[in-house]
């Protein structure tokens, strides 16, 4: 299985850019607003102070990677590859034991990211999908009746 998900469908080369899933959130901006609602819930929200915990105490350069390869995933332009490399991010996550619980705790706050960002209902099912289907992916946590796809690197 590859790393990234496409979460746009195939399309013709006619299609117009304002069609992707990063122009009809919004561009720059839209990226911008979907992390920073994201990392400002797991800041202040109490559910989401474990999944918090397993990142840098400062949120900046979490947030900018964050910023950087959402811009590429969603159809914008490609701002990760050329700082960092290709985003690996299985590779990149596994010092960090992720099984079911942070999977979920992470699709919760993305969620409610989703939910609480103003966009058309299509594109909010589209991201959902996509961003489940990629948490679902970062699992490599060994877990009784649940292995993760791909290789397990804490058992």
């Amino acid at each position: 299985m590859s790393e990234t998900i496409a979460i746009t469908p195939a399309a013709p080369a006619h299609q117009p850019v304002s069609s992707t899933p990063y122009h009809r959130l919004g561009g720059a901006q839209g990226v911008r607003r979907l992390v920073d609602h994201f990392y400002d819930l797991m800041e202040l929200e109490p559910q989401y102070s474990e999944l918090r915990a397993m990142h840098p105490t400062h949120s900046e350069e979490t947030r900018e990677k964050l910023y950087l390869f959402l811009s590429g995933w969603l159809g914008g332009p490609d701002l990760y590859s050329p700082q960092y490399g290709h985003p690996r991010l299985r590779m990149r996550h596994f010092p960090y034991a992720i099984g079911t619980k942070e999977r979920d705790d992470w699709m919760a706050c993305m969620t409610q990211t989703l939910n609480e960002i103003e966009m058309e209902d299509d594109l909010r099912g589209q991201l959902h999908e996509a961003f489940a289907g990629t948490a679902d992916w970062m699992r490599n946590k060994a877990e009784p009746g649940n292995m993760p796809a791909g290789n397990v690197v804490h058992g």
